[in-house]
């Protein structure tokens, strides 16, 4: 019996260096995905948020989860840098988390240099 396709959550279950970002989108591991990306302990996760989006507390659901394993969470917002919210800057803290905002493709170099040093880093990269 025929299957039509079958959606999944993007996931890759490792830690990998993004190797280009750019046109919606990002490519690593010899992939692509278009749209944002979590790079979490547990592999990198399409993440809904897009520029412009309110960065929430519930945005970082996954992240809080991993808390753990994350000292460091570089925050790409995009084509510019903003500001984290107070109140998701609070509960990363809270976690243990130290935060950091950049434009994506910053926070892009900066995660590369820090994953290869074996550092305990994240990052929650919106698609630009």
């Amino acid at each position: 019996m025929a299957r039509g396709i079958e959606m999944r959550d993007a996931h890759f279950p490792g830690q990998a260096p993004i190797d280009a970002y750019g046109n919606g989108g990002f490519r690593f591991a010899d992939m692509s995905h278009r749209g944002s990306l979590l790079c979490l302990p547990s592999g990198i996760h399409g993440w809904e948020l897009q520029e412009g989006e309110a960065l929430t507390v519930e945005a970082f659901a996954k992240v809080l989860a991993e808390a753990d394993g994350i000292e460091v969470l570089l925050v790409g917002t995009g084509e510019n840098m903003r500001p984290i919210p107070a109140d998701l800057k609070a509960a990363l803290k809270e976690r243990g988390i130290s935060s950091d905002p950049m434009s994506t493709g910053a926070a892009v170099r900066t995660f590369n240099i820090m994953l290869a040093e074996s550092r305990a880093v994240a990052a929650a990269l919106i698609a630009v």
